[in-house]
């Protein structure tokens, strides 16, 4: 309904890291001669007080790599929370990070990077790239001993984790409003729920017009001047979360229709993405915004500047659901962004609001999901199955939604999380953190306080946060 802001009610809305960032290959030049060793180059992309974001790019030699392997260790006081384009496995202050299954193979003289948040300040150290160091050192030459026998040395074994969810860098991440529909304090939430990572919604233009980033396009709630958001946002990196800022929703003005240009609404969202440190951000166009051939031009122009001046910046893109999985106008959307060269990271689709069944949601929900996956495939076709799914994120909504044939239940969560553990999904998501507590008083059929079911705080939540990595 649209006294709460939400997502969108209609099938034909749209937009809003992690479709998980396929690591670019990238061709680099090598020496003539002897043979050139892979390497591995870490740069920081973006700091706070608190920590940092980290990129490795990982560049091959004169042959090949079918696969790679980097290590490294941080000092105490640090470690690593939200990660990306990578695998993680940890033991202790020891971290190795194995390609994923779209971005192993590296061409000679090609590269992929992968990337990766820190709580705290420290600097990884004792790099290793697949045994070897991360500088470019090639193994020592063995020459048979002359007369003493080599020793042989044995390893501690090391404890590691589970092989986590595809991407790790916010795989779960549910919406929140920080300034509305009465918003949980973040830290308890986070302590009740386990879920660290969160989509904070909606970054919009003040209603009376004017291109200035605003929250909820309350002219009184400049992102410029804001320090009650950016609280929150110290609050959840701190607990080794991180952040996406939605920019869009269904109320509202979107500053891509406020914003007289590409060049003024890229400034716009970069003011945004400076003021909070951000590595992942969210488009949610919905209503008439969407299909809207000038305006999304406008906004995929802009994007393809924010990639240029943000190489590690991850975009997501919320997509409407039909009965038959992506709208038209949906697809004609991510054709738009391939067109004008625009990276788009994550297509979330937003399978609710759809006029699904109520009795079997989960199920439907799957069929949705599936025929999503489908035209996916026929709009990337330079994306292999996996990588289809890797690339797309799955949004549902707690309780009643606004269409009176669907209930999420916490049977449906749990039916579903099983589903996106299976196809190892970009991301799951669900509207909102908000909602995720039971009602008091008169609030009819749905409310963007609560979930209109029996439930204990936290309970939907929870589920989502099994599929942290």
């Amino acid at each position: 309904m649209k006294t709460f802001r939400r997502l969108s009610r209609m099938a034909a809305l749209t937009t809003g890291a992690l479709l998980l960032p396929a690591a670019a290959l990238v061709a680099t030049g090598t020496l003539a001669g002897a043979a050139a060793a892979p390497t591995a180059a870490f740069v920081k992309s973006s700091s706070w007080d608190t920590g940092y974001t980290g990129q490795y790019t990982i560049t091959a030699g004169s042959s090949a790599l079918s696969g790679w392997k980097l290590e490294f260790d941080l000092p105490s006081g640090s470690s690593v929370g939200t990660y990306w384009d990578s695998l993680l496995t940890t033991s202790g202050s020891h971290y190795s990070f194995a390609n994923r299954e779209y971005n192993g193979s590296v061409a000679a003289g090609a590269s992929a990077s992968f990337g990766f948040n820190v709580s705290g300040t420290g600097a990884p150290l004792n790099c290793l790239l697949n045994g070897q160091p991360c500088a470019g050192g090639t193994p020592p030459t063995t020459t048979p001993p002359t007369t003493t026998p080599p020793t042989t040395t044995t390893a501690p074994p090391t404890t590691t984790t589970s092989t986590p969810p595809p991407s790790g860098g916010m795989t779960a991440a549910p919406y929140f409003m920080p300034l509305d529909n009465d918003p949980q304090d973040i830290g308890a939430a986070i302590t009740a729920s386990g879920q660290k990572s969160y989509i904070l919604a909606f970054v919009l233009a003040p209603n009376g017009g004017g291109c200035t980033p605003t929250w909820d396009g309350n002219a009184q709630q400049p992102v410029s001047s804001d320090t009650a958001v950016a609280a929150k946002v110290s609050t959840i990196r701190q607990r080794g979360g991180d952040v996406s800022i939605s920019f869009g929703g269904y109320n509202g003005l979107e500053l891509g229709a406020a914003c007289g240009d590409a060049t003024s609404l890229a400034n716009a969202y970069q003011a945004v993405i400076t003021k909070y440190s951000l590595t992942h951000i969210d488009l949610d166009i919905e209503g008439d915004d969407l299909g809207d051939v000038n305006g999304e031009t406008k906004r995929f122009q802009a994007i393809k500047t924010l990639k240029q001046r943000n190489p590690s910046l991850h975009v997501s893109l919320t997509l409407p659901s039909t009965t038959v999985g992506l709208s038209d106008l949906g697809k004609a959307e991510i054709q738009r962004a391939k067109d004008i060269g625009a990276a788009i990271d994550l297509y979330k689709i937003m399978a609710f609001d759809y006029g699904g069944p109520g009795g079997s949601m989960a199920s439907d929900v799957q069929r949705v999901m599936e025929a999503a996956h489908s035209q996916l495939k026929t709009l990337r076709p330079d994306l292999n199955d996996a990588a289809v799914y890797a690339h797309t994120g799955l949004i549902i909504m707690n309780g009643h939604t606004d269409q009176p044939s669907e209930l999420f239940t916490v049977d449906t969560f749990r039916t579903l999380l099983s589903y996106v553990q299976t196809h190892r999904l970009g991301r799951f998501s669900f509207w909102s953190l908000n909602r995720d507590r039971i009602c008091t008083g008169n609030t009819g059929w749905v409310d963007g306080k609560c979930s209109s079911l029996s439930q204990q705080p936290y309970d939907f939540t929870k589920i989502i946060a099994q599929y942290q990595s």
